[in-house]
């Protein structure tokens, strides 16, 4: 028996070892709260490539551009910031299409100094309308990069530089290291260079290749939990068979009294409004929001407009709320059940995306038609943008039961919105079997008692 229960009591610690193995292998593999991971977009990210065009007598000239890969999250005005290490004692000499923030101490050089002996260099992009020779392809966007999908012209960043006391092949150069990329704000973490096949350049004709003579990659991905405290935008719902209006949850973004809050608020009416939308700190990225119970610079509205046969109508409304932005270029992705049946739609463009590998098609992004409504302008009268989507029924899984009819998740501009919770979404009035007990059964009732009294009268 002793031997029994020694080897039940063995067996019983191996289990309880390989379990703890196991929830131990779980726990180092699973992603972080800071991963950039996100199911819509998994393989979202922006690439920086250098290509080593030329050696120079003491370093190269490469070309580096920045590709955005991801679906729906660009990078807006004011603009990336693109900073590294050096591994040796470099300096750029020269730079076309971009410049660095800072000179640094160049003061062991004579004649002519570099453009920059900082150490550890910031790089930002030119403005619109630099003069040409300062100019190379796909610079000088003051540093905004737009989504692929909206706008694939617009989708890299690019510019020349010149390195000094580097080596002069691709045996002695040695990797920039600790890279970093504000886009404007935190929010990206970039992992480290790695040199890949050099990169391949046709002719107009394509009849001849050229290439690099060395080229790295760098990748950065995106957290929004790394990029901002509180969340940027959040959602409120309606329907046509509800006179509920379920407002964004309270505190969404923040609270008017909390320290955590996006930006000081000013109600809409207020005498102060224009002294602090024009006084310090309008360029610094923080929002200044119209005071709300939720306080989000953006709100998104879903209201479920009308039921026909065959078909049901959503009017989509984006509020801003934010009194120092202008959002350009601005996008959102919703994901519901139904978009695979979207019939028509009004004033916005549309893409489907399909992140499970086209498998299941309920994600949907849109965005405005240019130089109509493609600027979300801030917050006041023209401070909104709509349209409203026509869908067509799906037999097998449409109902207005249980909030079907809401979509599942909300992002604008690559940000996670806040919904409200499932219990507070407008139901059917007589969804709820307590409110038709009181109702059904006493009329029930009355007719019963009336018809027994006319057979008898």
């Amino acid at each position: 028996m002793m031997a029994a229960g020694g080897g039940a009591g063995s067996a019983r610690s191996v289990a309880w070892g390989a379990s703890a193995l196991l929830v131990a292998a779980l726990l180092l593999s699973a992603p972080s709260a800071t991963e950039a991971y996100d199911s819509l977009d998994p393989n979202g990210n922006i690439t920086i490539k250098w290509d080593v065009m030329q050696w120079t007598p003491d370093g190269y000239v490469a070309v580096v551009t920045m590709f955005n890969y991801q679906q729906f999250r660009h990078i807006q005005a004011p603009g990336w910031q693109l900073g590294w290490t050096w591994a040796k004692k470099e300096v750029i000499w020269s730079m076309v299409g971009a410049q660095t923030t800072e000179q640094g101490d160049c003061s062991k050089f004579k004649g002519n100094p570099p453009h920059c002996c900082k150490k550890d260099p910031t790089i930002v992009d030119l403005l619109p309308g630099t003069p040409y020779n300062m100019q190379i392809a796909n610079c000088c966007k003051a540093g905004v990069i737009n989504t692929f999908n909206q706008d694939p012209l617009n989708a890299a960043s690019s510019f020349q530089i010149s390195v000094g006391l580097a080596g002069t092949t691709n045996k002695t150069v040695k990797l920039p290291k600790n890279f970093t990329l504000k886009a404007p704000g935190p929010g990206y973490t970039c992992g480290r260079a790695m040199i890949v096949r050099p990169t391949k350049f046709f002719t107009n004709d394509g009849r001849r290749a050229t290439q690099a003579l060395m080229t790295w990659n760098v990748t950065c991905t995106y957290s929004q939990f790394l990029a901002q405290k509180t969340p940027t935008c959040c959602v409120s719902l309606s329907s046509f068979y509800n006179d509920t209006i379920v407002n964004c949850p309270t505190c969404s973004c923040g609270c008017q009294n909390n320290g955590t809050s996006p930006g000081s608020c000013v109600n809409e009416n207020s005498p102060y409004l224009q002294s602090a939308i024009d006084g310090p700190g309008k360029w610094t990225g923080q929002p200044l929001v119209q005071c709300t119970s939720h306080m989000c610079p953006i709100r998104i509205h879903w209201h479920v407009k009308l039921n026909y046969k065959e078909y049901w109508r959503v009017k989509v409304t984006i509020t801003n709320f934010n009194y120092r932005m202008n959002y350009t270029q601005w996008n959102l992705v919703i994901q519901h059940p139904n978009f695979n049946n979207i019939t028509q739609l009004f004033s916005f463009n549309y893409k489907p995306l399909t992140p499970y590998g086209g498998r299941i098609n309920d994600t949907a992004m849109f965005w405005g038609v240019k130089f109509y409504n493609d600027l979300l302008m801030q917050a006041g009268p023209l401070g909104n943008a709509q349209s409203e989507l026509l869908l067509r029924k799906d037999s097998m899984a449409f109902t207005f039961d249980k909030g079907w009819a809401f979509p599942h998740r909300v992002y604008f501009n690559g940000d996670n919105c806040v919904m409200p919770p499932p219990d507070a979404y407008p139901w059917l009035p007589n969804a709820s079997p307590l409110t038709k007990q009181p109702l059904m059964l006493p009329l029930l009732a009355f007719w019963i008692v009336l018809a027994t009294f006319l057979a008898y009268a």
